[in-house]
């Protein structure tokens, strides 16, 4: 099905298959420069689940960027990022916090324009998408899979079928971006494998409404990880007055969901709430397994996979849906440069130099028990990644950050100072007041020049600002994480794995490519991703089919 009741042009700049964060994001990177984008999405509408519910400050500053930051808002909830643990929801006042990577409002306001966001991930790829609707350039068809992916020299193919009338369809583009989830077709199609943890533990996770904020008051977390004894698990809110999600752990080799029933749902989120009277309304149920996968390449020829397709983070840490957002952007600003004769097409070699470090931190990060809980200033380098430094210019409410372009950015001193890019890049020049150029490093005669996402324009671009500053290194070494490129498994160190050496054979007992762990399950179904202690599932993205889900009233 096609939004506009058209069919569309059978040659696209970019065909990206797969309408989630990751995908929506190039596409609307793409579309807001003008460039002509397809979007093929197999379902007909968005997901009604929570799913992942932290939106990251540096995806809020993208979205602030868009303004849209405040319709984003508008769907979440206000809290402190940070895990409460406690006995019961009703004793979070005797409860103790605990860091999980992302800074508190207060924070924010010294790092960012913005702050973290609450916000599920249903409301936000529906602000998402609104705003891909309203850019002309930008095309959607809805209901419609995308059967296998392959490529010419110069170009990209893409067979697409109507799921509703089994109608076929043709479209090649200049390029093609995979941003269809953990099992993506894209991936398979191009031939490109992926190294899996296999399933590390199972949870169930039910979506329900009760009037819980009357029962912790004030104390507002992301994140509650509650120790009763008969309901051990974690509360997360999910958006609007009384949405939430309850996830515990699970054995599906001694029960079946079946006998999760909603009478033993509610009595569980009593428990747990210490609120034996409280009136609860259970919305959803499901099941999933913590995974964590990497693909072994992210590019190949005219094909880039984003997101879940490239990567597959475990719930801990709450970083999969912001890593695929952060991906989403940075490849569509690069194919807009190139795509606009700005760049040669070495550019787009740099997507995966740079994000598959973020992405390797991030997998052994959900890999590690100990994941969600985390120092804020060192999780947070990873997500800001060193981009310009946030200030308010003066007797103003606008950021440095508001500075940037789609092309380069040239922050200077001096009025006469211009950039010249011998490859026809647009600069944007800005003068900037003495005070907030000494802040950012520049001095007298120098300047700093900009890529869009805010990183210095590389040395061997022009040459004329001897006085540049350089992005803070990014560190990603040290226990539990990525370190000359070890992985870790249950804080055991492994080599890298064969498969990422292309070799098709396990390397440690219990990790196979994902493909063999989970035999019969279908393409499209993602996984969850939430933040969440140690051992703790904390939220669903179901990975069980729709039949398996209990609405009011149903078993």
């Amino acid at each position: 099905m096609i939004i506009n009741n058209s069919p569309p042009d059978q040659h696209w700049p970019v065909v990206v298959v797969g309408a989630g964060p990751a995908g929506l994001t190039a596409a609307i990177t793409l579309a807001r420069s003008g460039i002509e984008v397809l979007v093929v999405d197999s379902r007909l509408a968005q997901s009604s689940q929570p799913r992942a519910t932290v939106v990251s400050l540096r995806s809020m500053e993208l979205f602030r960027s868009w303004k849209i930051d405040d319709q984003i808002r508008a769907g979440g909830n206000d809290v402190r990022w940070k895990m409460l643990l406690t006995s019961t929801l009703a004793e979070s006042a005797a409860g103790k916090t605990v860091d999980v990577g992302y800074p508190t409002d207060e924070q924010s306001a010294v790092l960012s324009p913005t702050s973290v966001a609450c916000v599920p991930q249903d409301h936000l790829e529906n602000v998402l998408l609104d705003h891909l609707r309203s850019l002309p350039t930008a095309r959607l068809m809805v209901g419609s899979l995308v059967e296998a992916v392959s490529q010419q020299p110069d170009h990209g193919i893409v067979e697409i079928r109507d799921r509703a009338t089994g109608a076929e369809l043709r479209v090649t583009a200049d390029y093609v971006l995979g941003a269809d989830g953990a099992h993506s077709r894209t991936r398979s199609s191009i031939g490109i494998g992926r190294w899996s943890s296999g399933r590390l533990l199972e949870a169930v996770s039910t979506v329900f409404r009760a009037p819980l904020w009357e029962t912790v008051g004030p104390h507002r977390f992301g994140l509650y990880h509650v120790e009763h004894p008969e309901a051990t698990g974690s509360f997360l809110p999910a958006g609007g007055r009384d949405r939430w999600l309850y996830s515990f752990r699970w054995d599906p080799e001694q029960e079946e969901l079946a006998e999760y029933s909603e009478p033993r749902l509610v009595d569980l989120i009593r428990a747990g709430a210490g609120e034996p009277d409280l009136p609860v309304q259970i919305d959803s149920l499901g099941a999933f397994s913590f995974i964590a996968s990497l693909a072994t390449h992210f590019r190949l020829g005219r094909v880039f996979l984003i997101g879940d397709a490239a990567h597959q983070v475990t719930p801990r840490g709450g970083t999969g849906m912001n890593t695929a957002i952060a991906d989403g952007f940075d490849i569509g600003w690069k194919l807009t440069w190139v795509l606009n004769g700005w760049h040669d097409d070495t550019l787009l070699d740099t997507y995966e130099s740079e994000r598959r470090p973020v992405a390797e931190h991030n997998v052994t990060r959900s890999i590690d028990p100990e994941g969600s809980r985390r120092e804020v200033s060192y999780e947070l380098s990873v997500d800001l990644g060193g981009r310009l430094r946030h200030l308010w210019l003066p007797h103003t409410r606008t950021s440095t950050l508001d500075l940037l372009g789609p092309g380069l950015t040239l922050l200077t001193t001096d009025g006469s100072a211009s950039a010249a890019s011998p490859s026809g890049i647009p600069v944007r020049r800005h003068v900037l007041d003495s005070v907030t150029a000494r802040a950012l490093g520049i001095h007298s005669n120098t300047g700093l020049l900009l890529r869009p996402d805010g990183l210095p324009w590389p040395e061997e671009s022009p040459r004329y600002l001897p006085g540049r500053a350089a992005p803070r290194p990014l560190s990603l070494s040290g226990e539990g994480g990525i370190e000359s490129g070890r992985w870790w498994i249950e804080g055991q160190p492994l080599d890298e794995p064969e498969c990422l050496r292309g070799a098709d054979q396990p390397v440690h007992p219990g990790v196979l490519p994902l493909d063999r762990q989970r035999p019969g399950v279908a393409d499209g179904v993602e996984h969850p991703e939430a933040v969440l202690p140690r051992d703790v599932p904390v939220t669903g993205r179901d990975e069980v089919p729709t039949a398996s889900r209990v609405g009011p009233g149903q078993v």
